[in-house]
């Protein structure tokens, strides 16, 4: 058996879990670079009876499914993975098993993420350091000490866009931080809300209302867009964006139109329309933003549970008897039903 997992960019993969059992049954290949183009993934999977993605870095669709017909198990980290077709991989005789997750890691990154924007603190960073290799007088008064004026958060309107658990988490540190919350989903019980403390509006009162607005939304071909021109018009001058959840949710032109007309005040995205970011993606070059490479689920403590529970998924399907099944191949359904 061999076993590929894909897309370890920081090369942790092997020592974030205990492969070793893995290891007496299979050989282990691990792809450190991602592999973006489908001739040329096929071409490098082939060989592979395993592979382990992470999350949604590596799509597989009914056309790469189909041209992998070694392929017997597909491990997704998380128990969700739109980027994989689940009834194509059926057809082709592959199951889909995931992996269990951490809850908190998203939230905690949108409010680094929060503070960072309001606070400017990548800014203020990055001068502090230009000012210590460039000598403090070359950077005029003051030696580019204090260059902006940030934004308090108490008293200010934080507005969430979809109260599942992210939502909740962030709506709840929020409100620690003595913001007023509202939120908006298309099917949100405004009870639902009260009980966590949050106010239910419609969706233009709160991208017209508040001076945060945090994206935390499933991802779905209905989803997508979700955040276009027309609610950006809306929003303050003084408000900012921050999406953490799935690129396709923003209009990235129309975010891009009122960083660079001024129409917001900023920006901060982890997730976008293509993953890795392009180099040549103008959203690097825009004013007022801050930019991270979809960081909301990487934390050591995710790893472990991610790639822990991977190596489980493949021994008990190695011993016949697969768990955390998203997806049975038709062999074993066939074989579950007699």
């Amino acid at each position: 058996m061999r076993v590929a997992i894909l897309d370890d960019y920081q090369q942790v993969a092997l020592a974030s879990a205990d492969w070793s059992a893995v290891q007496e049954r299979a050989e282990i290949h691990v792809f450190t670079s991602h592999i973006g183009r489908t001739d040329a993934l096929v071409s490098a999977l082939e060989p592979f009876d395993v592979i382990v993605a992470m999350r949604e870095r590596t799509p597989f669709d009914a056309e790469r499914l189909g041209r992998l017909p070694e392929l017997k198990l597909l491990v997704t980290t998380g128990m969700s993975n739109a980027s994989i077709d689940l009834e194509a991989a059926a057809e082709h005789g592959v199951t889909v098993c995931g992996t269990g997750g951490v809850g908190s890691s998203t939230a905690e990154l949108t409010w680094g993420l929060i503070l960072a924007l309001v606070r400017h603190i990548p800014e203020e960073d990055r001068w502090m350091k230009l000012a210590g290799r460039a000598g403090g007088a070359a950077l005029g008064v003051g030696g580019a000490w204090q260059q902006t004026v940030g934004t308090g958060l108490h008293g200010k309107r934080l507005g969430v866009v979809g109260l599942g658990h992210q939502g909740k988490m962030v709506a709840e540190i929020g409100r620690a931080f003595g913001m007023h919350v509202v939120a908006w989903s298309q099917n949100l019980d405004p009870s639902h809300a009260e009980k966590v403390g949050v106010k239910a509006v419609g969706k233009q009162e709160l991208f017209a209302s508040s001076d945060v607005v945090t994206v935390h939304y499933k991802h779905s071909p209905r989803s997508e867009g979700l955040v276009g021109a027309d609610e950006l018009a809306l929003m303050k001058p003084s408000a900012y964006l921050v999406n953490t959840s799935r690129g396709p949710l923003v209009d990235s032109a129309a975010l891009l139109a009122a960083l660079r007309s001024g129409s917001i005040a900023g920006a901060a995205l982890d997730v976008y329309d293509v993953e890795p970011l392009p180099l040549s993606s103008p959203l690097r070059t825009a004013p007022n933003v801050v930019l991270t490479p979809h960081l909301g689920y990487v934390t050591e403590e995710a790893y472990r549970v991610f790639y822990g529970e991977a190596a489980e998924d493949i021994v008990a399907f190695a011993s016949g008897s697969p768990v955390r099944v998203l997806s049975a191949s038709l062999f074993l359904l066939r074989v579950a039903t007699g």
